[in-house]
């Protein structure tokens, strides 16, 4: 348990973070190259691969949006590093939405993180 605190305790803020600014700069990614996106997904593999690998919890529990975020952050790094030249996502309510999904499981994961300790 106090493996997945420490990773939430990571993770979480840093969702938090990243949700909330890129909603306010969506204009900054409209003319990415290639080389930066395939930087991107080298670093969304390692993330990946590390919270894999620290962190392979599969229980009904918050404890699995870790593993579960583990292996998207590996999908989604191992394809922007396949498909650099791929069209990024723009503007539009999807991306918003998926965004306001991170920022509300970023908000779950540092809630866990950082609340009281239950007496057992």
């Amino acid at each position: 348990m106090e493996n997945s605190r420490s990773l939430a305790g990571l993770i979480g803020p840093t969702l938090l973070a990243l949700g909330t600014t890129e909603a306010f700069n969506m204009d900054i990614f409209a003319a990415q190259t290639a080389p930066v996106v395939y930087l991107n997904g080298t670093l969304l593999f390692v993330a990946g691969l590390a919270i894999v690998r620290a962190h392979n919890v599969w229980s009904l529990s918050w404890r699995f949006l870790l593993t579960a975020l583990g292996w998207l952050l590996l999908a989604a790094g191992l394809y922007r590093m396949a498909a650099p030249a791929a069209p990024q996502a723009g503007k539009g309510l999807f991306t918003y939405l998926l965004l306001a999904v991170l920022v509300g499981i970023g908000g779950l994961l540092t809630f866990m993180a950082y609340r009281p300790e239950r007496n057992p």
